[in-house]
């Protein structure tokens, strides 16, 4: 109750007048609550991660990155194009049910990820403090709540992990990888938000030269290529093959 006797008023919080000791990604995601709850506040522009079909100029581009997985995410996750070594290096994620393929319900969903990320628990922590900073951005999107809604009813470690409130950006490292055809491999990323198309992140994985995640990359384009033929070849190559 108000110091009047009538209802407490709950205003977003002021960004500025917030402590200055939290991190980049906290902060961000405090002016997007703040955004959110103005009145004059303007949703963001959304696409359907069901319709959305990549620009071909930007399927052109990922079919070029050869030595490495390329992909486009949006804010929840869903892969909305890779090239041909993404679809190969996840493809657990591709045989689980319902479209598109989606990182975060692959993570909390399929026993599969626990042997595919080594160190689960970080990609777990990630992967919920992604969705949580899309959740700030854009609270006002049903596909990312129904997914949210999906991942807390059926996985008890993604409802413990979202009560944590973390938040985080995800752009630069290396991460570890157990491959269910060729083995570990430690790959350096990079995320690169697209000032095209406000929302996603384009991530490309690649090996140090060299090193033996760099031969096991190999052997997965090379396995890739007999597994799905024309199907994983850039674009490029196939229109070459097919003429």
């Amino acid at each position: 109750m108000g110091a009047n006797g009538g209802a407490a008023v709950h205003r977003a919080p002021d960004p500025q007048q917030l402590p200055l000791r939290r991190t980049p990604a906290q902060r961000a995601h405090l002016f997007d609550l703040a955004h959110a709850a103005s009145p004059v506040a303007r949703p963001p522009r959304r696409r359907s991660s069901k319709s959305y079909v990549p620009h071909q100029s930007l399927q052109w581009a990922l079919d070029a990155i050869t030595a490495g997985p390329a992909f486009v995410r949006n804010g929840r996750m869903d892969l909305q194009a890779v090239n041909s070594l993404m679809r190969a290096f996840y493809k657990d994620c591709y045989d689980m049910p319902g479209q598109p393929p989606n990182i975060a319900r692959f993570t909390f969903l399929d026993e599969r990820a626990h042997e595919f990320y080594p160190d689960w628990d970080a990609f777990a922590e990630v992967t919920v403090s992604i969705l949580r900073t899309e959740a700030g951005r854009d609270p006002h999107n049903k596909e990312l709540h129904d997914l949210i809604g999906e991942l807390g009813t059926r996985s008890e470690e993604f409802r413990r992990r979202w009560g944590a409130h973390n938040v985080r950006h995800h752009g630069t490292g290396f991460k570890t990888f157990n491959h269910p055809i060729v083995g570990e491999m430690t790959l350096a990323f990079e995320g690169l938000e697209m000032a095209a198309e406000p929302g996603l992140t384009l991530t490309i994985y690649t090996a140090e030269p060299g090193s033996p995640s760099a031969e096991r990359m190999q052997l997965l384009a090379s396995w890739a290529a007999s597994e799905y033929g024309n199907a994983v070849q850039p674009a490029s190559e196939r229109t070459r093959t097919d003429g």
